[in-house]
C-alpha cells in the first residue's frame, strides 16, 4: 500500500527540488548535433553572401556578378561569366527570384569543403512554395568561397 504518513517540513520541498532539479538535467542532456567545424566555419560567409544578394536585384547580370565575385572560387566565377541571360543562377536557375532564404543542414565532403543545403522560399497572392538546392563552399586561404550550385 501507500505510505500515509504526512510529510514532515523539509521532505516536501525537497522532493519538489529534486524532480525539478531531474528535469532541468534531464533537459540538459539532451544531445546535440554537433556540426563539422568547417560548417561552423563557412556557415557566416554563406549567410553574408545570401542576406546581401536578397537585399539587392537578384536577376543575372555581368555587372552584378563583378560585384559578386569575392564571394566565389575563380573556377565558379569563370562558369558564371560563360552565362546568358537574366536567370539567377544562386537561387532558382530562373528569373523567377524567391522571396527569402534560410541556410539548412551542412556536410563537410573534404578537408576544407562543404555542402549546405540552402531553402528558398516564394509567397504571393497565388503560392507559397519552399525549394532547396545545394551550395559548395571551398576554403581558399582563409575564406570560405561559392564553388558551386545545384538547383
Amino acid at each position: 500500500g501507500l505510505d500515509r504518513r504526512p510529510l514532515s517540513g523539509t521532505e516536501g520541498p525537497m522532493k519538489l527540488f529534486l524532480v525539478i532539479a531531474a528535469a532541468i538535467f534531464a533537459a540538459g542532456c539532451s544531445v546535440p548535433k554537433l556540426e563539422a567545424p568547417e560548417c561552423s566555419e563557412a556557415r557566416p560567409a554563406l549567410r553574408e553572401f545570401y542576406s546581401a544578394h536578397f537585399g539587392g536585384n537578384m536577376l543575372f547580370s555581368k555587372e552584378r556578378l563583378e560585384e559578386k565575385r569575392r564571394h566565389l572560387t575563380d573556377r565558379f566565377y569563370q562558369t558564371l561569366t560563360a552565362a546568358t541571360g537574366d536567370a539567377d543562377p544562386f537561387t532558382s536557375g530562373t528569373a523567377d527570384v524567391p522571396r527569402a532564404f534560410r541556410l539548412g543542414e551542412c556536410e563537410k565532403i573534404t578537408e576544407g569543403r562543404t555542402s549546405f543545403e540552402v531553402l528558398l522560399f516564394w509567397r504571393d497572392e497565388t503560392r507559397t512554395e519552399q525549394r532547396a538546392i545545394r551550395v559548395e563552399l571551398e576554403r581558399t586561404g582563409d575564406a570560405w568561397l561559392i564553388d558551386k550550385v545545384k538547383n
